[in-house]
């Protein structure tokens, strides 16, 4: 039944204009925070050698910020963006409204995946450096403890 429903969708030429491509990110305005498809597109690069960034009206000015973010980070260039209007029907009143879409191509730098290596090492190196630190604190305190408790005992025998 699946096999049938794909092969019906892809003989709808509308249908194949919405299928999604596996390197592209659509980007929300409400859903979740810059850092979240800064992220999720250096995934899709390590896995791609080129991303697509597409977003309509109001997650524009969120897709122009993480491509910068890229680009600034020396993880990305930019290939290609390409802008268009869009209509979509409104739910309230069941008229067309046209909406402003952009699409930007960005391809991987030949040193992007050094440049993520290496941030994943410091992460990981700062992480470990966080849990050794927070385990000399809890022994610190434990010791501390355990000297209270030995003078407690003395007054006491006394």
């Amino acid at each position: 039944m699946e096999t049938m429903m794909a092969a019906v969708a892809i003989k709808d030429s509308a249908v194949v204009v919405g299928l999604q491509k596996p390197n592209r990110i659509q980007v929300s305005t409400n859903k979740k925070p810059v850092y979240f498809y800064v992220n999720l597109a250096k995934r899709f690069m390590q896995r791609h050698n080129e991303i697509e960034l597409s977003a309509l009206g109001m997650a524009i000015g969120t897709v122009v910020t993480v491509a910068e973010i890229l680009k600034n980070n020396g993880l990305a260039t930019e290939k290609k963006i390409m802008t268009s209007t869009v209509g979509t029907k409104d739910e309230a009143n069941g008229r067309l409204v046209r909406k402003a879409k952009i699409e930007i191509l960005l391809s991987k730098t030949q040193n992007s995946s050094d440049l993520i290596t290496a941030a994943r090492t410091e992460r990981s190196a700062n992480s470990n450096a966080a849990t050794a630190k927070a385990a000399n604190k809890a022994g610190e305190e434990a010791r501390d403890e355990d000297g209270s408790s030995e003078q407690e005992a003395e007054e006491i025998s006394e």
